[in-house]
């Protein structure tokens, strides 16, 4: 047994001694509000969604606030997967908090059937601050709209239900970030502690804030974001046990889905464009129509929770080759080779303190390479006798291929600040640098959104790199910094 293999084992037998405590009740905590009006106003509007929501009264600083609250969840890992995301994707930032279990029995579910629309519709301008390298095709300024619409249906009392989120984007000066896809296409059926899902999807099982190691159900939709937040729809099938030991899924991944990359006239790119025109490159001889499979189990212990999983199939992450494309043009050609994926996570609330880790081995290729990002955040609550939260994070990148790395964080450290202004506006900025250990590479980010009223909302996104060496694979992208304004309606 490989050492990763028997460290993850370890940890598995380490936390199983551990005492196991009571469950305790974990909330998405969407703001604090000063006035009941405002949060009984936006605990209804949430509610419109689906969500179950709660609200309460709290003291902060011997005043009476109001909190709204999305849960509970026995375990945080369950609130930071499942529904943060969904609630982002509506326009609301949300916190994990704990808080005591409500008393009293929890009231019966509607039975009836249901219906309920909601989405967003962005308009985004992204100024580069550098001239561009490759081209002139390449612009300075780009502008963009951006629409996620959701339709969602629910009966058999809730136990059933169709989801449709469909995107679209529009206007951009390259043309293949103006795309469309189905993010989301899912049927689920739940019946005593069984659920399926089958359609398209999205699956989150990361924890930590820099990089995702975990999540290889979806691909990257890359023109969206070089951060690798932004995913395509996967079609799945996806059957959930639910047990006093933890959670087990199963993945059948029919179709695979390639990555989406810029155009000529792109930014955030190197020398070389990915030809997506042409074919690409598979190990496996069923090309895109090899069947992957994933399965994962996850429980909490303690305070802590931890997943283990693993994935065989197409690996979502690409390898390329040079090539020519129809005119004679040198290009990078995408490689898809086939792999074997084990992947741990943790996650642990203690008082303050968020600790967490992602951590994978992979076999690629006759050749096995472990990953991970390990780190914590510290929050502050209540800073300067007030309702604001700071956040401090801390992680560190590890790639055990170094330098053969194809990605450019195998030894670096990411630190970051987190403001929750928990008001009306839901208003929140993260700060964060990543420094590579080995050389002079800063890659540097600002996030900060504010809601304007209860359906527009503003955001504003910066992306640099600094101090780049010409060894590192970021010195291609040395001149593509730049600052994103983003105005969204959300309803």
């Amino acid at each position: 047994m490989s050492r990763f293999p028997r460290l993850i084992l370890g940890v598995v037998l380490c936390l199983a001694v551990l005492p196991v405590q009571a469950a305790e009740s974990f909330y998405l905590q969407i703001g604090v509000f000063s006035e009941i009006a405002t949060a009984t106003e936006i605990r209804q509007q949430i509610e419109s969604f689906g969500f179950k929501v709660a609200q309460r009264k709290v003291e902060v600083i011997g005043q009476p606030l109001y909190v709204v609250l999305v849960g509970p969840y026995e375990r945080a890992g369950e609130a930071l997967i499942h529904d943060k995301n969904r609630l982002i994707d509506r326009g609301w930032p949300s916190v994990v908090k704990r808080y005591p279990a409500p008393a009293g029995p929890e009231p019966p579910k509607p039975s009836t059937f249901r219906t309920s629309y909601s989405g967003w519709l962005i308009g985004e301008v992204r100024q580069f601050s550098d001239a561009p390298l490759y081209g002139s095709e390449q612009h300075g300024a780009t502008a963009s709209l951006a629409f996620q619409p959701e339709f969602h249906v629910s009966w058999n009392d809730r136990r059933s239900s169709l989801t449709f989120v469909p995107f679209v984007r529009a206007g951009d000066e390259d043309e293949r970030r103006n795309h469309a896809d189905i993010r989301e296409l899912m049927w689920l059926n739940a019946w005593d502690d069984w659920e399926l899902r089958l359609g398209v999807g999205k699956v989150f099982w990361g924890v930590t804030e820099s990089r995702h190691l975990v999540d290889v159900i979806n691909q990257v939709d890359l023109v969206e974001n070089l951060d690798e937040e932004d995913k395509l729809g996967q079609p799945m099938a996806n059957l959930s046990w639910f047990t006093g030991w933890g959670t087990l899924e199963l993945f059948a991944l029919p179709l695979f889905r390639e990555r989406t990359f810029p155009g000529e006239a792109g930014r955030l790119r190197g020398p070389l464009v990915v030809d997506t025109e042409q074919e690409a490159i598979y190990e496996s001889p069923d090309r895109d129509e090899h069947l992957d499979w994933a399965i994962r189990w996850s429980h909490y212990i303690g305070d802590w929770d931890i997943g283990l999983s693993h994935f065989s199939g197409t690996s979502r992450d690409p390898r390329f080759v040079p090539g020519l494309n129809a005119t004679g043009q040198p290009v990078l050609i995408p490689r898809y080779n086939l792999i074997g994926q084990t992947g741990l996570t943790l996650q642990a609330i203690m008082g303050e303190w968020l600790w967490k880790l992602e951590a994978t081995s992979t076999e690629e290729l006759d050749e096995r390479y472990a990953e991970a990002v390990a780190g914590f955040e510290y929050t502050r609550v209540g800073v300067f006798r007030s309702a604001i939260d700071l956040g401090f994070l801390v992680e560190y990148l590890y790639d055990e291929r170094g330098e053969q790395s194809p990605q450019p964080f195998e030894d670096d450290i990411m630190v970051g600040l987190r403001w929750v202004l928990n008001d009306m506006q839901s208003s929140e900025i993260l700060m964060g640098a990543i420094y590579d250990r080995d050389g002079t590479a800063i890659s540097s980010l600002v996030e900060a959104s504010r809601r304007l009223g209860q359906s527009w909302r503003l955001t504003l996104e910066y992306r640099g790199l600094h101090a780049v060496e010409p060894d590192d694979i970021s010195y291609l992208l040395r001149n593509d910094n730049y600052l994103q304004l983003g105005l969204g309606y959300y309803y």
